[in-house]
């Protein structure tokens, strides 16, 4: 186990109430893990910044598949991207509306391109990326 740094940190009460009663919603049970998780979350964020750090992320996305030629289209990029692109999760939610999950791993760049790619496409209701470090 890591050695422990303890180190104090000034904060207006008003603002300590606040985050207090965030970090109960969120179930974490001492202020540290939640102050850890922010500082981590934060470095991820500045590191991914670099468009050749390798990564890996989600990029989760809501579509009409009766859009055009919408599947077809989702179908020639993710061809396009099976080096960065390690599995799909493809949900059927009604009669109009899927949902699907890509797993992608690679350059932060590519992973972007692809996603901002696909998430630009006429029928997307709904696209997220989120890219975290394989090495973290």
């Amino acid at each position: 186990m890591e050695k422990i740094t303890r180190f104090g940190v000034s904060i207006e009460p008003d603002l300590l109430k606040k985050f207090d009663k965030v970090i109960k919603k969120k179930g974490y049970t001492n202020r540290s893990e939640a102050i850890r998780d922010i500082i981590r979350k934060d470095i991820i964020i500045e590191k991914n910044k670099d468009p050749n750090l390798e990564s890996i992320g989600t990029l989760t996305m809501i579509y009409d598949h009766h859009a055009g030629n919408l599947t077809n289209r989702l179908l020639d990029l993710q061809h396009d991207h099976t080096k960065e692109i390690l599995s799909t999760t493809h949900i059927h939610i009604d009669h109009h509306n899927c949902l699907e999950v890509l797993v992608l791993k690679g350059k932060t760049s590519n992973i972007q391109k692809l996603a901002d790619n696909i998430k630009s496409l006429k029928g997307i209701k709904h696209g997220e990326l989120v890219i975290t470090e394989s090495q973290i």
